[in-house]
């Protein structure tokens, strides 16, 4: 069914969340089973109020979660949205990622909601930096700033170019997949509904139940996305 969607499809947009990065490894968010993540609440951590007074705990958190993205790499799945990208099968990747694996697999029309943990800059001048300052444990700019991740953190706002990129892209899509995403999270799970309203078909594949399933016109449960995609791509 989704093969043939595809092909009919003009404008098809993906929407991954935190199940896409966890089949490469990577745990979500909100793990407990590791690290830092067992002693530290990361909606706590992870916030503008870190960053400014506990910047010892935040820079620990996030060396962490830098080091945690080197350890693994984009899944088949991820390969795979590349592949129909270059085909011409797929037009644009919302996600709320923050591996930067789409581009690693070699995605390149990719809308990060939440910004990337593969660049860091300067919470002072702006100047950007590879993320292997943190691997280094260089945590400072040349002109003495502290260092910080190029993501969204809680107290921050959504980046607006990303955010406005996938609202149109949303508007424009003759289908839409989500990919491991709760749709638990606003603003971004509107553009699903978005989607929907100027007459997409909309395609949820996540381990949990969404909100938005029964608006859906194809759900996917019991599938791993990798395998799910892959199948898919025999297909078509």
């Amino acid at each position: 069914m989704l093969h043939e969607w595809l092909k009919d499809s003009n404008h098809t947009v993906v929407f991954t969340g935190a199940g896409m990065s966890t089949e490469s490894g990577l745990p979500d968010f909100r793990s407990t089973n590791r690290g830092l993540w067992r002693k530290k609440d990361p909606s706590r951590i992870a916030s503008v109020d870190a960053l400014n007074h506990h910047v010892e705990d935040f820079i620990e958190f996030y060396r962490e979660r830098v080091l945690g993205v080197t350890e693994v790499s984009p899944h088949q799945g991820h390969h795979i949205l590349a592949d129909w990208e270059n085909k011409g099968l797929v037009q644009a990747i919302i996600t709320q990622n923050v591996d930067g694996f789409h581009q690693d697999a070699g995605s390149k029309h990719v809308h990060e909601l939440h910004g990337t943990l593969q660049k860091l800059h300067c919470q002072s001048c702006g100047k950007v930096y590879d993320s292997s300052a943190y691997i280094n444990e260089d945590y400072h700019c040349s002109c003495g700033g502290v260092l910080r991740p190029s993501i969204v953190l809680f107290g921050e706002m959504l980046p607006e170019d990303a955010f406005s990129s996938a609202f149109e892209h949303a508007k424009k899509a003759d289908l839409f997949i989500v990919l491991g995403s709760s749709l638990s999270v606003t603003p971004a799970n509107q553009f699903p509904e978005i989607a929907k309203q100027h007459g997409a078909k909309l395609v949820i594949v996540n381990q949990e139940k969404t909100p938005l399933d029964d608006y859906a016109d194809l759900v996917v449960f019991d599938r791993k996305i990798g395998t799910f995609l892959e199948e898919t791509d025999t297909l078509l």
